[in-house]
């Protein structure tokens, strides 16, 4: 080790027994590792080298040498044919056998060549122990329980997976044509999609291999956005809908053009799909009124106030809506569990799919339980449809827990076999549900009954969407993304600016917008990202986007405490925060981890 060929190591012992041992550092692997010998030395030189790999405890082979002078006159003796890739704890040198029939070896110096684990990655960025600081993973706080070394070990995990998956990403996808099936295979894998290097480019390849030529002539469609005005003012005007700028423009496109030729599987350059002409308007279509029209029927989907009536059937505001007490998606819609108008859900998706493929958005504040089962996620009742109705899976939740004596007292003879949809429609579990009552023994059925008839409830609109949406948009495409990355690339990433903020704040009596605390909470909000504002405004009122009003409040508490919300009067209760750094941390840990603690009632109530 000193460098000093002329210093040794000599074994003293029986033939065949001699050996060094090496204690690796931690996340070091060994791409190179040779003893260094003098060709004079003889029946000293070893011959048969045997390398042991492990943990102190349980070594294994990993690599047999046998030497001919040759080899000797290098001076340099390499006991691995190849780098190796996992790393070791322990790698144990036995001596198994000298030259001439020698008994005692000696060693002149060791040479290795190292790389600490993440740099064998491939095509990866590096990875080192130090990016595992509380303050970096305080989004997560199910990773406190793990040290920073665990933390780096298991990146370097999923990103040898990843790596893995990389090399036959292209194999395992089914060709476009049988887009319906054969991708449950890698339906546990998708979390690690972002992952693979490969999956951008595969993404691209697949849209083009899909794209299709527009129209020769760009489509002209007339609307009437006075008459859609008029409609959702009073919907008894126009009790079919005709006059809403989404009807409207279905029926000017089907005039105008074939189903065949307008697929919007278009190349996403091609960003305007038809001209606006806007009856009683002055507006002249080259851009701005056909992006005009696709927020117009976003707005009438899915209106962003809860002062507008909803122009369509299509989707209804989930239960989550009108509950003061939630505080997860809030501002969420859920397809209607009664319309059946499944063409207009599969035109929907089609507009969806057309929004992927280009630079357009059509904002859609649909909840995770949906955006999943568009991409195939799979969906569970206490993870995922808590974001259409967490009242109601916190009750199911408690019925199943419930003590004998509880359930009798709150339930006995008043529940029956029904649940109620989110349009409001009380529908029978069973056959004479209504005319059977839930007893204690037979509480766990009911919530099994309730959960599948739920989670089931808009079914044949949510796959009508689906329909509509791989017309567009590859199945295998869909496959490649997580929930989240699809709900960004058709509604856009929400544009939350620091201005837009303060000017949605208002202050109680004991604040102003001078108030040391305050100062250092916008300073804070200004190194925080679209997504973390997008997440601190959802702490407060449960909405992920403006507009929208918070009334900032002092919290009797000191610095060290987190904020805490009350998100039906949109109020946030701050603490008296003194650094920048210590406001940043708290606030983020709150918007990223108590957007689902809800203390206002039991699940009873």
């Amino acid at each position: 080790m000193d460098q000093d060929f002329d210093s040794t190591w000599e074994s003293d012992g029986d033939q065949g027994s001699h050996w060094l041992k090496f204690f690796m550092k931690p996340g070091v692997v060994v791409q190179k590792f040779s003893l260094l010998v003098d060709p004079d030395d003889s029946s000293y030189l070893p011959r048969r080298v045997v390398v042991k790999a492990g943990t102190e405890s349980n070594r294994e082979t990993i690599s047999q040498r046998t030497f001919s002078p040759s080899d000797f006159s290098k001076r340099e003796l390499e006991l691995f044919p190849f780098p190796l890739s996992t790393y070791y704890s322990v790698i144990e040198v036995c001596i198994k056998a000298c030259y001439q029939g020698g008994i005692d070896t000696r060693i002149h110096g060791i040479k290795l060549v190292c790389q600490t684990a993440c740099m064998i990655i491939p095509e990866s960025e590096n990875v080192c122990e130090d990016i595992f600081t509380s303050e970096s993973t305080s989004r997560w706080p199910k990773l406190d329980s793990f040290t920073p070394r665990q933390l780096f070990h298991r990146s370097i995990l999923l990103k040898r997976v990843a790596s893995l998956i990389d090399k036959d990403l292209s194999y395992i996808l089914p060709q476009w044509q049988y887009s319906r099936g054969g991708l449950g295979a890698v339906t546990s894998l998708r979390q690690l999609w972002p992952l693979c290097s490969s999956r951008n480019a595969l993404i691209e390849q697949l849209l083009q291999k899909t794209t299709e030529k527009p129209p020769s002539d760009m489509p002209v469609v007339y609307i009437n956005r006075i008459a859609a005005k008029q409609h959702r003012e009073d919907p008894t005007i126009d009790p079919e809908q005709k006059k809403t700028v989404f009807n409207q423009l279905m029926s000017e496109l089907k005039k105008h053009t074939k189903p065949s030729e307008y697929n919007f599987r278009w190349a996403g350059h091609w960003t305007q799909w038809w001209e606006c002409k806007f009856l009683q308007e002055g507006v002249i279509d080259q851009g701005g009124g056909f992006r005009d029209s696709l927020s117009d029927i976003a707005e009438e989907l899915c209106p962003p106030s809860l002062d507008v009536d909803v122009s369509l059937p299509l989707f209804i505001r989930s239960p989550n809506q009108s509950q003061d007490s939630s505080n997860v998606y809030r501002d969420a819609y859920t397809p209607n569990p009664s319309c059946e108008q499944f063409a207009k859900y599969s035109f929907v998706g089609q507009l969806m799919g057309g929004t992927f493929r280009s630079q357009e958005i059509l904002v859609l504040s649909l909840p995770q339980f949906i955006w999943k089962q568009l991409v195939g996620e799979p969906v569970t009742w206490t993870r995922d449809f808590v974001s259409v109705d967490s009242a109601e899976v916190k009750l199911i939740d408690s019925i199943e827990t419930m003590e004998a004596s509880i359930f009798d007292s709150t339930f006995a003879e008043v529940l029956n076999f029904t649940t109620v949809l989110s349009n409001g429609k009380t529908v029978p579990l069973l056959p004479g549900g209504e005319d059977r009552y839930v007893t204690y023994e037979d509480r766990l059925e009911y919530c099994r009954l309730v959960k599948k008839v739920r989670m089931s409830e808009s079914q044949a609109q949510i796959s009508a969407i689906k329909e509509g949406l791989t017309q567009v948009v590859p199945q295998q495409v869909l496959a490649l993304l997580t929930w989240q990355e699809l709900e960004v690339k058709v509604c856009g990433s929400p544009e939350i600016s620091i201005e837009e903020l303060k000017k949605s704040a208002k202050y109680d009596s004991d604040l102003s917008p001078t108030s040391s605390n305050v100062k250092v909470m916008w300073e804070a909000l200004e190194g925080f990202t679209n997504e973390e504002r997008s997440r601190f405004i959802r702490f407060i009122t449960g909405r992920r986007r403006l507009p929208t009003t918070i009334y900032i409040d002092s919290a009797d508490t000191g610095p060290s405490s987190l904020p805490t919300s009350a998100t039906c009067s949109n109020a946030l209760y701050l603490p008296s925060y003194t650094t920048v750094e210590q406001a940043a941390s708290k606030l983020r840990y709150a918007a990223y981890n108590c957007v689902a603690i809800d203390t206002d009632m039991s699940p009873i109530e």
